[in-house]
């Protein structure tokens, strides 16, 4: 099991800090071995193993725990005969029927280090927000960047060419190298996760009887991956093949995929008027290799599989992001982080003037000093331009360094 750094560097100072450590996350985004990972380095302070409950809620095992009584009679019963300091582990959490109950009761008992994860959005809705307000912090959890893909699948970086490929084929699941890379295999299990993450976290859940108009809406916004729209857009597009489908119904059939943190929305911000822009969004998979489930892996959309991984990894690095519009033009990225900013454009090649127009022309006209990025798969890019930095796509996952 390898050690998740850049989440572990976050967690491992909070242990034993009088917060509840919440992890979010898609399903097998990899927080259940997080939650393992915290629990190897309480049991190497040496903490006593009576002194740890760990309940993972997709397992059998716990089925009988189903809300907030049952949950507090379980853990006070295996807290009986232990004094003193105590760890709480709890999995997939909103699986357990007004579970805060039972945790802001615990809590306030002040002796236990409550750590929870889930992989509903829900899980810290408004009103249980209100319930925990200021006694939570929460880890979001992405699938692997590419340092860690690299990590997980022991390669050496001596290929990064062959190994970028394959990450772009099969995206960052962790337990994918679990298998040979071997693409029948691996795409046999990305397929088992879409499944499982549609049919358990969103179909189920909120009750969708039309399943396959469902699919019809997850596969457009799959399809059009970097590409701005509105519910209206899709509503038209499905009516324009016959499928008739309300506005209301594609925005919650939206809302449901975001909760499961299937897709995630970014809004566009404008530059100029200095605002965020409520319309005409977009939409980016939680992991690529959803996406190739559902429309299968092809080469010819890399400019968006560009965009979504340099997505994600601003995401892992803890920065806000959003979709810059300066005038009629747009940039890729805003991405911020505390008094930080960086603007980012994202491209598959820099292969004539009319392409080099398109990405540079915005971040030239930007009035401001923030640091300007064009990041691109070309192999040689000379000096930046105009003090806007050129960049490889792989340098740019694989720095250590923020922006």
């Amino acid at each position: 099991m390898y050690k998740r750094n850049l989440y572990l560097k976050k967690i491992i100072p909070l242990v034993d800090t009088p917060v509840i450590k919440v992890i979010t996350g898609m399903r097998r985004a990899g927080k259940s071995c997080l939650m393992k990972l915290i629990m190897d380095e309480l049991t190497g302070r040496q903490v006593d193993s009576e002194r740890i409950v760990y309940i993972n809620k997709e397992s059998l095992e716990y089925d009988f725990i189903r809300d907030y009584k049952s949950l507090y009679s379980f853990v006070r019963e295996k807290f009986s005969t232990v004094d003193g300091r105590k760890y709480l582990f709890i999995d997939e959490i909103q699986e357990i029927h007004s579970w805060e109950k039972a945790v802001t009761s615990f809590f306030s008992q002040g002796d236990t280090d409550i750590y929870l994860s889930g992989s509903n959005a829900g899980l810290l809705s408004s009103e249980i927000a209100t319930l925990l307000s200021g006694r939570y912090i929460e880890i979001p959890v992405y699938t692997l960047g590419f340092d860690e893909f690299l990590t997980f699948g022991q390669r050496g970086g001596k290929n990064l060419s062959t190994d970028f490929s394959d990450y772009l084929k099969f995206g960052g699941f962790p337990a994918i190298h679990h298998f040979p890379m071997n693409e029948t295999i691996i795409w046999q299990y990305i397929t088992s996760v879409y499944d499982t993450i549609v049919l358990r976290d969103v179909i189920q859940r909120n009750n969708i009887r039309n399943v396959r108009l469902f699919e019809d809406i997850t596969r457009y916004i799959f399809d059009n991956t970097g590409n701005i729209f509105s519910s209206k857009k899709v509503s038209d597009f499905l009516k324009s093949q016959k499928i008739s489908v309300g506005v209301e119904t594609v925005q919650n059939y939206i809302s449901h995929l975001i909760s499961a943190y299937a897709i995630h929305k970014v809004f566009r911000y404008d530059i100029k008027g200095k605002r965020i822009l409520e319309l005409h969004e977009k939409y980016y998979p939680g992991d690529i290799g959803l996406r190739h489930a559902l429309l299968g892996y092809r080469e010819s959309d890399i400019s968006g599989l560009l965009e979504n991984i340099v997505f994600l990894e601003l995401k892992r690095r803890g920065y806000h992001v959003y979709i810059g519009k300066f005038g009629d033009t747009e940039i890729d990225f805003i991405a911020e982080k505390e008094k930080s900013r960086i603007y980012l454009q994202v491209t598959y090649l820099l292969a004539s003037e009319k392409t080099i127009d398109r990405e540079f022309s915005p971040l030239l006209q930007t009035p401001d000093n923030y640091p300007k990025y064009v990041l691109s798969m070309d192999q040689f890019f000379g000096d930046d331009f105009n003090g806007i930095k050129r960049m490889h796509v792989i340098d740019f996952l694989l720095s250590a360094e923020d922006f």
